[in-house]
């Protein structure tokens, strides 16, 4: 690769590129950048617009990585930011956003290796188009009672008129993510959100828990839905992350649930199946809900 690439009429000066930013698997700055060069044409879609928060691991994930909320000064003035005034106190944070290839280069050239997204747009940045209940198993865990407790959460999510989409979060779980049409307030709809877990958990609690302390789930699955409040994310589609192997987020259609894991998809199979299929929520934006019908439909169920 040389020294400076070209992308979306831009010129990014590459640095360190043999840098092992995955020291176990050999997997250099260079092996960074280039997969996500191959898979901006999907990955961008699920940024573009949102305020994005980093995890940046400049020595390699065996090293202090840091996270990055605010632009840093040193970005160039190409960059998109996004100012998100603080919920918590006066002020604002400024986000970069990844609206094009040149961006997610960039940024991968800065050793960000993961990339988390907000829930909602630069449109208007306090009303979430996104819902997004985190599976999160007890470790021991078999994947196929995470898998059952995902398939749960589709079939409530139909049930109540929300369009659901799975993810293999790169990591122990998956996330179940329902479009929006962003029409109510974070509060709204992490309420939503806790009403679908609480359904849920009635119905099974002693395999189920959205008790936020660890110390009370025992080796129950843990089914978070904090995620979806003002200025909290979730792990970006075809996001590395910063585990050895270089697991990969990946959104699944539901009828490969069955063979999957939540850890499975690596930069080559990532590269091959994008190749042989579609992104699987590449029409996730023709299913948006009102979250008010289905707050109606929820009590309706009840």
């Amino acid at each position: 690769m040389p020294t400076t690439l070209r992308i979306s009429d831009r010129d990014i000066a590459l640095s360190r590129l043999g840098k092992e930013l995955f020291p176990a698997d050999h997997l250099t700055k260079h092996d960074v950048i280039d997969y996500y060069r191959d898979v901006a044409d999907v990955m961008v879609p699920h940024l573009a617009g949102r305020p994005l928060v980093l995890r940046r691991y400049p020595d390699g994930i065996d090293a202090d990585g840091f996270v990055q909320q605010a632009a840093s000064r040193h970005f160039p003035d190409w960059l998109t930011i996004a100012e998100a005034p603080r919920r918590d106190g006066p002020g604002s944070v400024d986000h970069v956003v990844c609206d094009d290839a040149a961006t997610l280069v960039y940024l991968a050239n800065q050793a960000a290796i993961e990339y988390h997204t907000w829930l909602s747009t630069t449109r208007d940045l306090s009303r979430p188009d996104r819902l997004v209940i985190d599976i999160d198993p007890h470790r021991g865990t078999g994947v196929a009672a995470v898998r059952r407790v995902a398939r749960r959460l589709r079939d409530l999510f139909g049930s109540v008129g929300l369009t659901p989409f799975v993810q293999a979060t790169g990591g122990r779980g998956f996330h179940v993510v329902a479009p929006l049409d962003a029409s109510q307030d974070f509060d709204y709809v992490r309420e939503l959100a806790q009403h679908l877990a609480d359904r849920l958990v009635a119905a099974d609690p002693d395999q189920l828990t959205t008790a936020a302390r660890k110390e009370r789930r025992g080796d129950r699955i843990y089914l978070d839905v904090n995620r979806n409040a003002y200025g909290q994310t979730f792990i970006a589609p075809y996001s590395l992350r910063s585990r050895p192997g270089a697991p990969v987020a990946t959104p699944l259609d539901w009828s490969e649930l069955g063979r999957a894991t939540p850890d499975r998809y690596r930069p080559p199979a990532i590269r091959r199946r994008l190749g042989r299929k579609a992104d699987p929520w590449a029409t996730m934006g023709e299913h948006t809900a009102s979250p008010a019908a289905a707050r109606r439909r929820l009590d309706g169920v009840g």
